[in-house]
């Protein structure tokens, strides 16, 4: 622990965890072991929610979680509160907004702010200095490109990229790195071709990948579609 560290009553701090000079844990924060947290990072603070009870909820951060320089992790609003899941890295400035959820191994670049009630799934990156509007969800391998503006849900394994973000095929290296073969990557380029490249509207879109052989890559895009708020980008 550096110097001028602030740890709040109730904090549970996991073994090997580094937390480095003028950095602040709050009341209701969970550090998971093995994560590092550097200079001046502010975890657990009051949500910016006009209605939020000022000591109703939690942050929670996973293991091997990284938390680079001046990032803010505001609490949740809710029960289930703020998440930050295992192997996530938050670089520096970012912004998590109330009861956001990141899956595990989430990247996210510098100065990318998060809105409240934002879902990020497993093995998603944000490039730096993007806006991400509350309530948003950004599908699993996803990758969104620098600089723009997610206002819609961001569908699994794809680029997003554009002003309004659009479909820019899919994330290929991501499923790569991640060992998914080339059968399911040929796969998911024919759902995202008859949701992005064809005449189809999207309920029958949907109702054709729905034929097609299912994979857990084909099943994992369905159930995104299905649990959409804010509509696909």
């Amino acid at each position: 622990m550096g110097p001028y560290v602030v740890i709040g009553s109730g904090v549970v701090v996991g073994d090997d965890v580094e937390i480095m000079a003028a950095a602040q844990l709050l009341p209701g924060v969970t550090v998971g072991a093995g994560s590092r947290i550097y200079h001046g990072a502010i975890l657990g603070g009051d949500p910016q929610h006009i209605d939020s009870d000022r000591h109703a909820s939690s942050t929670t951060i996973g293991e091997q979680v990284v938390i680079r320089e001046y990032v803010t992790v505001h609490r949740g609003i809710t029960q289930e509160g703020t998440l930050v899941g295992q192997g996530s890295m938050l670089m520096a400035y970012t912004h998590l907004g109330h009861d956001s959820h990141l899956g595990q191994q989430v990247i996210i670049a510098n100065g990318v702010q998060v809105g409240g009630f934002v879902r990020i799934d497993d093995f998603a990156s944000i490039g730096g200095m993007t806006p991400v509007h509350q309530k948003c969800s950004i599908g699993k391998h996803a990758f969104v490109g620098g600089g723009y503006r997610v206002v819609q849900d961001v569908p699994p394994y794809i680029l997003a990229r554009g002003e309004p973000l659009s479909f820019g095929g899919l994330n290929v290296i991501g499923l790569r790195r991640q060992k998914v073969g080339r059968k399911p990557r040929a796969a998911l380029k024919e759902a995202y071709r008859l949701i992005y490249r064809s005449d189809l509207l999207l309920v029958e879109a949907v109702q054709a990948i729905e034929q097609m052989e299912q994979t857990p890559e084909i099943e994992t895009v369905l159930r995104f579609i299905a649990s959409s708020g804010r509509g696909l980008i």
